[in-house]
């Protein structure tokens, strides 16, 4: 199944995309957010499921408002570093343990939404990443029972202002800037896709030229160690995001750098996931 957050005018509400169409399963009756559904576990599902076959009116897609599919997360943790050849353009050895960040919900916009570079700095870089969505909760996970804990996965991109993440040894300003990021543009369960979503194409796009072209097989740790990595330290909880690491191409690699500025349009797709577009502006 396919979910999209969107807007109305009575605030956020959930849909099921079918086809071309959308099936606003809040007005079915079933919460008007992801993380809510989440909690419900395979019961929420099912009964969105069922509400989506049952649903009588149908929005066409292009008629709404994208939201990020999750905007109040008990936790989202980044990753980085997590590719071998963007550690190796970055001038760091591949890690032997993950390196952990938080992503705070103000940092990211949905969907063809405008991600905004900060008047304070001129190194606004794109990453492309796979979001995992936790469904079940859990604490010392085993990697090998792992993959049970995902409820399925998004396209992400890790809007980073360079200058403020290279401040200190801790990247937390630098990828937190308001509206830095984007998210979606629809969130999409795991039996839709390869176990732990590997073997998909990644693919960052600046103004349609390609500057970032992977797999999610590259990944040095993959989703199931990820999970059992983390959840060493807290629960893993409905609506829990890990943002899984982007690529090598990043624009403070390369020669000439490049940067996203104002009038740009930044786009992030992953096979079988999505195409997340945002346009880039200047803060007001």
């Amino acid at each position: 199944m396919r979910f999209i957050a969107f807007a109305t005018a009575s605030g956020p509400a959930l849909g099921l995309r079918i086809g071309n169409d959308l099936v606003n399963l809040t007005a079915e009756g079933l919460p008007s957010t992801l993380e809510a559904l989440l909690q419900q576990g395979a019961v929420g599902l099912e009964r969105a499921r069922v509400a989506a076959e049952k649903g009588r009116a149908r929005i066409p897609l292009e008629q709404i408002q994208y939201l990020a599919p999750i905007n109040n997360p008990a936790k989202a943790i980044a990753v980085g570093l997590n590719f071998k050849d963007h550690a190796a353009e970055s001038n760091f050895q591949p890690p032997s343990y993950p390196v952990l960040f938080n992503r705070f919900p103000s940092s990211w916009v949905g969907h063809n939404a405008p991600i905004v570079r900060p008047h304070v700095s001129e190194r606004f870089d794109y990453e492309g990443e796979l979001l995992v969505v936790i469904g079940k909760a859990g604490r010392y996970i085993d990697e090998a029972k792992a993959l049970e804990h995902v409820a399925g996965y998004s396209v992400f991109n890790d809007g980073s202002i360079r200058d403020y993440q290279t401040k200190s040894a801790q990247w937390m300003m630098g990828k937190n800037f308001d509206r830095s990021g984007g998210f979606g543009p629809e969130f999409v369960t795991a039996d839709e896709l390869p176990a732990g979503a590997k073997g998909l194409k990644l693919q960052t796009r600046l103004n349609g030229q390609v500057l970032q072209d992977s797999n999610t097989s590259d990944m040095i740790f993959d989703v199931a160690q990820l999970i059992a990595i983390c959840s060493v330290a807290f629960e893993l909880v409905p609506g829990d995001m890990i943002v899984a690491g982007t690529p090598a191409g990043v624009g403070a690699a390369r020669k000439p750098p490049v940067f996203m500025k104002a009038g740009d349009v930044c786009e992030v797709e992953i096979e079988g996931v999505g195409l997340l577009s945002n346009p880039v502006v200047d803060e007001a």
